[in-house]
């Protein structure tokens, strides 16, 4: 009995400690969901098992808010007013798979800002401010799918941008941004991608081959760009290419390249053989051909024109250890590209002693004895080549020292460089020495350095020419300047310009010269002085006041000839009124007789207010033929005394 209590006594601490358990457990299990449900302010969290997803749409965010979950697996920061991601906004955030930070104002991203983001299979960075991406700012996502950054302001990328996640990306959109160039070598690189958009950009040129390893490619976007032409690509050879998705097989690519001013000629045969739609492409040139549908046009239409050589160096003299400069100009659809071959057979490229520019121009910085023969300049195209002979005559110097010059290794004149490919560091070069700045459609500036080099510069000599003609201009510089304005150019043409030092010859106490550097350039386009409109307003007004004075004039006159002809009028009007008012009483003369003025006296005298009878019998006798009649026993009565004063002041007025 005694163990069976104490057995009792042992079990009622078990059965009370039963329900302590259960309800720690209970509070643990309710407290887990209450710590991972906490959500920034204004932001909505759905616990979606197994992931987390914060939603932060529209909220006015200035910035990434930093009470996020670490564990959060999709992350929705668009349309806010965030302008600055920072390596602390996604510190330890390795679960997240998906962020999008679209429509925001996102210039600047700094170094390392998604390096804790190695789980992230989608970045959405389209409609914000982004205008340059380097090596530092995508680093770290190495398991990257989907990267979208079109419409931003982009006009540069790295070559190492996308370095990481080259094997993993299937999706890349630089659509609608500021691209002039990609980085082409990184893009061929791009093993897994599947669609590849850079329409709406300014890209000029697109490397040969570069899709040729691309093999999963299915839509190729390159609308609206500065493309005059596409060159062909083994991977447009091997699989259909078509025009859009719609009816389109799983194996085949949708390319889009309209809205491009295509140069059609012979290099885009291959485009016009592809299987594809009606689309709306169109040429730009050449002139037949601009403005017509691409399809619609005959493949025999495509066609391209032969080099011709226009312009080279005919035969030139220097003198050991001088600088040489060998030009040779063509044209050609599409542009020849030209090579230079030595007297020896040997093609000349880019060497410590040699540079060849995409113009055309060979440069030998120090001619040697050896150097004497004919260069063979060579212009080809896909339509064929054209050649013109150079001279070039060495003369050997006294004085000239080749040790003191580097020797020419092996590799000078090499066989397998293509001399067209000038190379940044021979442009810097030719940059370097002389200059051209402040180019307007009349002048430039020509700037080169100091020759220190040179003992005793006398002057400096430039010679320069325009494209249109051959004609070689020589100005003569003082030796202690160092620019020269050029003016009394012509406008819209390109210039080939050189700066030669002459300087004494202390050996042999003759002038000598050496090349100090060429230069081209291109005048800009002049356009007509427009006269301002306050001149044109000032000389219209004038012109109408003065017609306006000269017709007012005229009517004026015609008015005082028009008042002078009243008045006569009315003169003679009343003129004849007060003849009428002249009666005659006659004593048995004839009553038909005519009425008019009585006649006046030879005296002129018409004051008198009757007149005598027989003075009007001796002015009747004679008075016949002035034409009152015969007025024999008449006597006249003047019922006017007046008329007679009035009638000769109006004979005043009418004279």
């Amino acid at each position: 009995m005694d163990r069976l209590k104490d057995l009792r006594m042992l079990g009622q601490p078990l059965r009370r400690s039963a329900p302590m358990e259960q309800l720690l457990l209970c509070l643990a299990l309710f407290s887990m969901p209450s710590y991972a449900m906490l959500c920034p302010k204004r932001c909505t969290c759905q616990n979606l098992l197994p992931s987390y997803t914060v939603l932060c749409a529209k909220t006015g965010l200035l910035f990434v808010p930093p009470n996020i979950d670490r564990q959060t697996a999709e992350l929705r920061l668009m349309d806010n007013f965030i302008t600055t991601l920072r390596h602390q906004d996604f510190a330890n955030m390795s679960s997240l798979i998906h962020l999008t930070l679209s429509r925001n104002t996102i210039s600047q991203i700094r170094p390392y800002a998604f390096a804790d983001l190695q789980d992230l299979h989608a970045l959405h960075l389209d409609a914000n401010r982004l205008t340059v991406l380097d090596d530092t700012h995508l680093q770290g996502l190495v398991n990257l799918r989907h990267l979208i950054l079109s419409n931003n302001q982009l006009h540069s990328i790295s070559d190492g941008a996308f370095q990481d996640f080259l094997e993993t990306l299937e999706d890349l959109d630089l659509s609608y941004n500021n691209l002039v160039d990609v980085p082409w070598d990184t893009i061929a690189m791009l093993a897994s991608v599947n669609t590849l958009s850079l329409d709406h950009n300014l890209i000029e040129f697109v490397p040969e081959g570069i899709f040729s390893n691309l093999h999963k490619l299915a839509r190729l976007d390159m609308t609206s760009n500065k493309l005059k032409k596409f060159p062909p690509d083994p991977l447009f050879l091997r699989i259909p290419v078509y025009a859009k998705m719609k009816g389109s097989p799983l194996t085949a690519l949708v390319l889009s390249f309209g809205g491009n001013p295509l140069h059609c000629n012979c290099e885009l045969v291959w485009l016009r053989r592809l299987t594809r739609e009606d689309d709306l492409e169109t040429c730009a040139s050449p002139q037949d051909l601009a403005g017509k549908y691409f399809w619609t046009i005959r493949e025999e239409e495509f066609v391209c024109e032969p080099p011709m050589i226009t312009r080279h160096t005919s035969k030139m003299f220097v003198m050991e250890g001088q600088e040489v400069s060998l030009r040779c100009r063509s044209v050609g659809d599409p542009e020849p590209t030209v090579h230079w071959v030595s007297p020896d057979g040997k093609l000349i490229g880019n060497t410590s002693r040699t540079i060849c520019y995409e113009n055309g121009s060979l440069e030998i910085l120090t001619a040697t004895v050896k150097d004497s023969g004919v260069f063979t300049c060579i212009a080809s195209n896909a339509a064929g080549e054209a050649t013109a002979p150079v001279e070039l005559v060495v003369n050997p110097s006294p004085h000239y020292d080749p040790k003191l010059e580097p020797e020419p290794g092996p590799s000078d004149m090499p066989t397998s460089i293509k001399s067209n490919s000038s190379g940044s560091g021979g442009q810097a070069r030719a940059d370097q020495r002389v200059s051209v700045s402040e180019i307007t459609s009349s002048s430039a500036m020509i700037r080169w350095p100091p020759q220190s080099q040179i003992p005793g510069v006398r002057m400096y000599q430039i010679q320069y020419n325009s494209s249109t003609d051959n004609i070689l201009i020589y100005r003569m510089i003082p030796a202690s300047h160092k620019l020269f304005l050029l003016s009394d150019l012509a406008s819209s043409r390109d210039y080939e310009l050189c700066v030669l030092a002459v300087y004494d010859d202390g050996i042999t106490a003759l002038t000598a010269t050496r090349l100090v550097g060429c230069v081209s350039f291109s005048t800009e386009r002049e356009f007509r002085h427009c006269r301002s409109i306050h001149d044109q307003f000032l000389g219209g007004t004038m012109i109408i006041i003065i017609g306006g004075i000269i017709v007012a004039s005229v009517l004026v006159f015609i008015f005082i000839l028009l008042m002078k002809y009243k008045l006569h009028s009315q003169h003679y009007k009343q003129k004849a009124a007060r003849v009428s008012n002249v009666c005659s009483q006659t004593n048995g003369g004839q009553q038909g007789a005519p009425s008019g003025p009585p006649p006046r006296s030879s005296s002129g005298s018409s004051s008198k207010p009757s007149v005598p009878l027989g003075s009007d019998r001796q002015e009747g006798s004679h008075g016949l033929e002035g034409g009152y009649g015969a007025l024999k026993g008449t006597t006249v009565v003047d019922l006017n005394p007046e008329y007679g004063k009035s009638f000769k002041e109006d004979d005043s007025i009418s004279q």
